[in-house]
């Protein structure tokens, strides 16, 4: 009988220590971006602004003028300038924008206006996403809802058609963005879904103000836009650009962990380094591309890291060798992710209804 491997011979020991020895070293250099650096931050947010009211008030002249076409060829690109701006947002909530947590929240409830997202729940749900990520037992809140194969069995047939509706990519990245934006942003919606007990809400009067704060001042905001330019002009300027950028972002926020290889685990194994460089993408995107999504395609540093502020990312990846290493998805690849619905135990990956049922 042949001797049991010392662990220095066991593979599986030896692919756990260097993928240990691998995380301290990135975990290391990514605390070397930290921090917003002042000057970057108001040049970003000062040209993104320009820009962006540029492209609207176009918009107002071209419905004014009649010049159809030219608007309808703005709303692409001005969508993209909101993209953006969310993702300035988005830093604001992760305290990475500015050193002042008050000029922080300042400027994301400023941008709300533009992103009709409530700055302080928003904020809330998703630093809780960033905490769980990837944790099965702590899914909910700022999270794209995601079953086992085991509990999707388990649910009512109506509950299984619901979560069918809810996971079909027309609902999730064309009809179901606007409507979520627009509307069920606008009511302080903690939640839980019908088809699961899984997932935890978010309860109290902070989500209140801040739902309510937010309605009254996209109130006051458009009302006056639409007093100075007409209704009319203010909804054909603003919904599609609004639509526009919560379809991209809805998108974006999809692939960057719903990818079949993605990292999921029960409290006992999960582990936070893990699941943010494992189970956050890297999503390698045309430079034009990424700089309209503000560098937030390098998820997996973002996740392991989110004091990195957006304009600091690339550098950070840049700058790493061990970085370079890990796996990258480009477009075509990451359209495949559409079809993914289910965490499967056995295979330790996310597979579509029909893999589901073939594996059952």
């Amino acid at each position: 009988m042949g001797a049991d491997l010392h662990p220095q011979q066991d593979p599986i020991a030896r692919l756990r220590k260097a993928e240990d020895a691998l995380l301290e070293r990135i975990v290391s250099h990514c605390q070397n971006f930290k921090g917003a650096q002042l000057h970057r931050s108001v040049l970003q947010l000062g040209l993104n602004l320009a820009l962006f009211v540029a492209a609207i008030a176009t918009m107002y002249v071209s419905f004014h003028q009649g010049w159809i076409l030219l608007m309808a060829l703005l709303v692409i690109p001005t969508g993209g300038l909101l993209v953006r701006l969310f993702i300035i947002q988005h830093d604001c909530g992760h305290g990475s924008y500015f050193q002042d947590k008050r000029v922080n929240h300042g400027v994301g409830w400023a941008l709300s206006l533009l992103t009709t997202t409530p700055y302080g729940f928003w904020r809330d749900a998703h630093n809780r996403h960033h905490a769980s990520s990837g944790n099965l037992d702590k899914r909910g809140m700022g999270a794209v809802d995601t079953l086992t194969v085991k509990e999707f069995e388990n649910l009512s047939a109506s509950n299984r058609f619901f979560y069918k509706f809810y996971r079909n990519p027309w609902t999730l990245f064309v009809f179901g963005p606007p409507f979520y934006f627009l509307i069920m942003q606008r009511f302080p919606i903690s939640g839980a879904m019908p088809y699961t007990e899984v997932y935890t809400g978010m309860k109290g009067p902070r989500i209140w103000q801040s739902v309510f704060l937010l309605n009254g001042g996209l109130f006051l905001f458009y009302g006056g836009l639409s007093l100075a330019f007409g209704l009319g002009a203010t909804a054909a300027v603003f919904l599609p650009v609004i639509s526009v950028a919560a379809m991209v972002g809805s998108w974006l926020f999809f692939v960057q962990h719903q990818y079949e290889e993605s990292y999921w685990a029960e409290q006992s194994e999960w582990n936070y380094n893990k699941a943010a460089i494992f189970g956050s993408s890297h999503y390698k995107l045309p430079r034009v591309f990424q700089w309209f999504t503000g560098n937030i395609g390098l998820h997996h540093i973002h996740h392991l890291c989110s004091l990195i502020p957006n304009y600091r990312l690339q550098e950070c990846y840049d700058a790493s060798a061990d970085l370079k290493q890990l796996p990258e998805m480009n477009f075509v690849q990451s359209l495949k992710c559409a079809r993914l619905a289910l965490w499967d135990h056995g295979q330790r990956k996310l597979v579509s209804f029909r893999e589901a049922r073939a594996s059952a």
